[in-house]
């Protein structure tokens, strides 16, 4: 594959992946089969920033968790009211990192 679309790609969608984790997708997409590239140049992932935010205004709900796939992660919130507020608090500081994993998740089906 190109490395200048592999590197746009990353431009682009570098604040969907933890840090440490570009320049392994960048070696793999370089080596990726351009076959591959149209689905992977439509795929959708969740933003770590707007996850955040949703689960601050509704986190107890569980939606965050909902958002980023998580559905028995979020059912069990909304059943217990976010672990009674302390999952919720819990998830202002993780529900990014984990929305980042579950990107990574999602670029390896394409890789």
């Amino acid at each position: 594959m190109e490395v200048q679309k592999v590197d746009m790609f990353i431009m682009s969608n570098g604040k969907f992946f933890e840090s440490h984790q570009i320049n392994i997708i960048r070696d793999r997409l370089i080596a990726l089969d351009d076959s591959k590239w149209p689905m992977l140049s439509t795929a959708q992932f969740n933003d770590p920033t707007t996850t955040l935010i949703v689960s601050i205004l509704a986190g107890a709900l569980g939606i965050d968790r909902f958002m980023i796939g998580d559905t028995g992660l979020g059912v069990a919130k909304l059943l217990t009211c976010g672990g009674f507020g302390i999952w919720t608090i819990i998830d202002w500081f993780m529900i990014q990192k984990a929305t980042r994993e579950k990107n990574m998740q999602k670029i390896q089906q394409f890789m």
